[in-house]
């Protein structure tokens, strides 16, 4: 699996290191910010489009050779930025990436239904949660210390070098635990998906720059309304593309709930709590990008033990823990003020980081567990669609809330539209408490 545990993790990186160096490409290639903003929105939209067709490219080509597909798709993709003189070709790079990190997310989470034993998934799924979970929070620091001693550049270099290794990896090690069944295509379904997860992923990223202007209307309404023909479609074909009964499957169904709510406070906590040190704390990015360390250790670790932990006593009460300790954090975040001292800020994000892998990693191993092996690619599939496309909307939504602050001052104004985002995960989190209470475990299979 390591080849796979460094490429997701390499995707996590990529997915969140960008923001930092889109001010320096705006310099290096004179454009404006909504311009440069291509530079997220593509690599998302591509994600979104390949992620529905995972489950269905597996079953057609063997696992191996999608996921060197995959990570060769990312070494070229960061190579090309790198060394793009013009702007179109980083953005070329940039959007190949997203394609292999697409396929290498739910792969990875259906070749741990295949390769572990159910008594070993929880571990697993803790392994794999200490890598992605990681990556959000030391994106930005590295990214940051790279710009600094050489440029933006830098940063594809590391890509593409991170990928040569996870190709060795695969290359000695990995398996091909899912077997190739090669079901009749149906082309109508493939077009769906990419119009409909395209638009809807592109709509829901270009609110926060362009707000519900036409073509963002236009966007989101004929992604949902093309993502709801292709799911009604997926049900009454007999090869679909996309096996969508696992929803109907109320062990992966709830869980898989559960899973997006806390992806989605997650990414929207992240995106808006290094700003706020900056914009709010008047803290530089060297000292923000610090400042959240402490808490992605913690995440990692915890992560790395809730997999553990889920195999020795399910996922219920690991959830309801996880879910009051960042109920607790949510509330500390909610206290930050302009005059706040540094060190409570650390206190909140490290006690958020503690309840948040706690319900993620098991609830995600409480899915996977609950589907049967032949729907884990499909599920898998399902489980990193929706917290692509939630996670998103959750960056989104906390980008307009950060817009609504008023105060004396800019920076008063930045904290209290953060609190508005605070809230907003607060909500986020008491829905997985919730939905803990309807979670159903079949305990002698762990």
């Amino acid at each position: 699996m390591l080849g796979l545990y460094i490429g997701a993790f390499l995707g996590m990186l990529s997915e969140t290191s960008m923001n930092i160096a889109l001010p320096d490409l705006c310099d290096a290639f004179g454009i404006t910010t909504g311009t440069a903003q291509w530079m997220v929105v593509g690599y998302m939209l591509a994600i979104g489009v390949v992620l529905p067709c995972v489950g269905f490219l597996l079953k057609w080509i063997k696992a191996k050779t999608l996921v060197l597909f995959a990570l060769v798709c990312f070494a070229v993709g960061s190579a090309l930025s790198a060394c793009a003189p013009v702007f179109a070709l980083v953005l070329a790079g940039r959007i190949i990436q997203g394609i292999g990190t697409g396929i290498v997310l739910p792969t990875m989470y259906a070749a741990i239904m295949r390769v572990f034993p159910p008594f070993m998934i929880g571990a697993a799924n803790g392994v794999a949660g200490l890598v992605i979970m990681f990556a959000p929070v030391i994106g930005p620091t590295l990214s940051g210390i790279l710009i600094g001693a050489f440029s933006w550049r830098a940063i594809f270099v590391l890509f593409a070098v991170v990928a040569l290794v996870a190709i060795v990896c695969t290359v000695a090690f990995f398996v091909t635990p899912i077997e190739t069944t090669r079901p009749k295509v149906d082309i109508l379904s493939v077009v769906a998906s990419v119009i409909g997860f395209g638009c809807l992923v592109a709509g829901v990223s270009l609110v926060a720059d362009m707000g519900f202007s036409a073509l963002v209307v236009v966007l989101l309404v004929v992604g949902i309304v093309v993502v709801a023909f292709y799911a009604y479609r997926q049900l009454h074909i007999d090869n679909p593309v996309l096996d969508l009964r696992a929803l109907g499957i109320a062990s992966f169904r709830t869980p898989a709930l559960m899973v997006t709510c806390s992806f989605a406070c997650t990414l929207a906590i992240m995106y808006l709590a290094p700003q706020e040190l900056q914009r709010g704390l008047g803290l530089n990015s060297s000292v923000a990008g610090m400042l959240m360390l402490a808490g992605g250790v913690i995440n990692a670790i915890c992560s790395f033990a809730t997999g553990r932990m889920y195999d020795k006593v399910g996922a219920r009460p690991l959830v309801r823990a996880g879910a009051v300790v960042a109920i607790i954090g949510s509330v500390l975040f909610l206290v930050i003020g302009v005059t706040t001292a540094p060190a409570f800020f650390v206190l909140a994000h490290v006690v958020f980081m503690i309840g948040i892998p706690l319900m993620q990693q098991s609830a995600q191993s409480a899915a996977l567990k609950g589907l049967p092996r032949e729907l884990a690619a499909d599920g898998s599939t399902i489980l990193n669609t929706m917290q692509q496309v939630c996670g998103a909307i959750g960056t989104a939504v906390a980008t307009c809330l950060l817009g609504m602050g008023s105060g004396a001052s800019e920076a008063q104004s930045f904290v209290a539209g953060s609190r508005y985002g605070y809230v907003f995960g607060l909500v986020l989190v008491v829905i997985v408490f919730i939905f803990s209470f309807f979670l159903k475990e079949d305990r002698k299979q762990q």
